[in-house]
């Protein structure tokens, strides 16, 4: 399937054009146009089946009503008839035996007389006649209950009726009919045949015009994968707009912000590889230029000779403390699972560096203060935390004033510790807060070289702080100092 066979007559037409081999199949069932198929047959189909089933139901149950109404009247009638005609006694009667004929022919039943003594006087079927009939309906007729009852599954309605000296209220005997609805059943039949017929044809309406309705509601959606994929294949500069749906307008929005972020990282990735390029061939075009000065002159005096190999040895160290911080770098930017965590004694982890860091200070007339305002431990990896502190304290030194200050404090709660790092030093403009922990960056880039650094440290700073899920925030104003605050977890959380 290429993606020529996407388009047609301008349209995107993505699902209509899967060829369903197997793999193709399982992505139409996957799709969302088979799904909103699926819901609006569902949503058109269920009513249907309810309303037809509640139909035929409530047709059963009136028919069955009006039946039971109709023989009960009839049978009233003949009963009323017996007791005038003294029937219970004498079973001779041409027209009551005329009516029950009539009546058992036309819905198909059988009619049983009983008299008090609960004998069979009368059976339209000639079969249990004289025989004795005791059930629970004949003795609650006899109470003064008349009963009815339908069967479904036999297809017939049983019911019992009285029949009754209307001068005393006695009752003389009952009468039990039992009436077939083979009529109603092959009614409901037909109905539910009709019902499913209708059933079929809607189905087939809803489907054809769910998969055209569908089509058209997931456009917007792949006006969304087109756009993706265009910028895939040529990673084109605009942004996407589908404002068809709020969905399609949310889904594109946070896509562009991706999009904006990887722009970012990808802008950042190229001045970062510019930047190394450009700091890694500074120094060799100075050793260069150093070399072939030498190389030019002839009979060259030993203090110049020893004068410019000074000066190759300090570009060799330059070279080599950026190749160093670049692979401090790298070891930073791999999983925190690379973390030697241990517990350690955060009070002489700072002591420790303040020692080791104070000859350099003292080349600069600056004070180092360490305030512990309680002891602490905590779960770190000591090199990683010490290479991030020494970058901190080292840049407040650098970046400081003759005779100034750095005080390094330290303090904890129950949940964190925090290192604050504050300096009396030139500080750093507003504009360029938001860019220290840049790779590279350096706020002032006449005077970077003659202070010194590889515009590293503070990265490598944030990134060690970031592994140990601590967060580090500076505070500054030009010519009023500069402050460094982290905070990092006491208890390491992989």
């Amino acid at each position: 399937m290429n993606r020529s066979t996407y388009i047609q007559n301008g349209e995107w037409v993505i699902i209509s054009r899967l060829k369903f081999t197997k793999k193709g199949r399982w992505k139409f069932l996957r799709s969302l146009r088979f799904r909103i198929t699926v819901i609006l047959v569902v949503i058109g189909i269920v009513p249907m089946i309810i309303v037809e089933n509640g139909i035929v139901d409530s047709y059963e149950e009136r028919a069955v009503t009006v039946r039971s109404i109709t023989v009960k009247n009839q049978c009233d009638i003949i009963c009323d008839q017996m007791v005038q005609q003294n029937y219970l006694q004498d079973q001779s009667s041409t027209a009551i035996n005329g009516e029950l004929s009539i009546l058992n022919n036309i819905y198909g039943g059988r009619i049983l007389i009983i008299d008090s003594d609960f004998k069979i006087v009368k059976d339209t079927y000639d079969l249990d006649r004289g025989k004795t009939m005791i059930s629970q309906e004949v003795i609650d007729s006899y109470n003064g209950k008349d009963t009815s009852r339908y069967d479904s599954k036999s297809s017939y309605i049983e019911m019992t009726i009285r029949i009754q000296d209307k001068e005393n209220g006695d009752t003389l005997g009952v009468m039990l009919a039992s009436v077939s609805t083979d009529e109603i059943k092959a009614n409901m039949q037909i109905l539910e045949r009709k019902g499913t017929m209708m059933l079929l044809i809607v189905m087939v309406f809803v489907i054809v015009l769910g998969y055209f309705l569908s089509g058209i509601l997931v456009r917007p959606f792949q006006k969304v994968t087109r756009s993706i994929e265009d910028i895939t294949d040529g990673y084109l500069d605009e942004n996407i707009s589908v404002p068809d749906y709020l969905e399609t307008e949310l889904i594109t929005d946070a896509f562009n912000k991706m999009l904006a972020r990887v722009r970012t990282l990808d802008e950042s990735r190229q001045e970062f590889v510019s930047n190394v390029s450009h700091e890694l061939k500074t120094p060799l075009a100075s050793m260069k230029v150093l070399a072939d000065s030498l190389n030019a002159q002839e009979d060259v005096p030993v203090e110049l000779y020893k004068e410019f190999m000074q000066d190759i040895t300090e570009e060799i160290d330059r070279e080599n403390q950026i190749i160093t911080d670049l692979l401090s770098l790298v070891k930073l930017d791999k999983k925190a699972a690379d973390l030697n965590i241990a517990s350690i004694n955060i009070n002489d982890l700072l002591e420790l560096i303040l020692k080791r860091l104070r000859p350099i200070a003292a080349t600069k007339n600056v004070e180092l203060i360490l305030d512990s305002f309680r002891p602490v431990n905590a779960e770190v990896d000591e090199t990683k935390l010490t290479l991030a502190i020494s970058n901190l304290v080292e840049n407040a030194i650098k970046y400081n004033v003759e005779g100034g200050w750095v005080r390094v404090s330290l303090n904890a709660d129950h949940k964190y510790f925090y290192v604050t790092v504050a300096d009396s030093g030139i500080g750093i403009p507003k504009e360029s807060l938001d860019h220290i922990f840049e790779r590279f960056y350096r706020v002032d880039k006449s005077h970077s070289r003659e202070i010194g650094g590889t515009g590293l440290g503070l990265a490598i700073a944030r990134s060690a702080i970031v592994m140990h899920r601590g967060a580090i925030k500076v505070y500054s104003k030009e010519n009023e100092g500069t402050t460094f605050s982290v905070r990092i977890p006491l208890t390491y959380l992989a």
